[in-house]
């Protein structure tokens, strides 16, 4: 990832951890609530996101940061909402 993505990914992931919501922080659609979120940055012609979740007791947990590639309209592939809804299981199973 280019480093300015990199640069607004941690800088989001660090407000998580003291509790606030970045400014491009959005509730990421499939979830049913505002306890999985996604930042979404463009950079270099092309669109990077990194989603996490805040609902596990006091831990913020990257579920995945990928370039999105496909070509057709703003929803995230269905791959990559795989890969977040596993690891959401995971970090469930792990908070707990």
């Amino acid at each position: 990832m280019p480093a300015d993505v990199q640069s607004t990914f941690g800088f989001a992931l660090h407000q998580a951890q003291i509790g606030k919501k970045h400014d491009q922080a959005k509730p990421l659609q499939g979830f049913g609530s505002a306890g999985v979120l996604e930042v979404v940055e463009d950079s270099g012609g092309g669109s990077f996101r990194a989603v996490y979740t805040v609902k596990f007791g006091d831990a913020v947990y990257v579920l995945h940061c990928f370039q999105k590639k496909s070509t057709q309209g703003i929803a995230t592939p269905k791959p990559d909402m795989d890969v977040i809804r596993e690891r959401l299981k995971a970090a469930q199973a792990h908070s707990t």
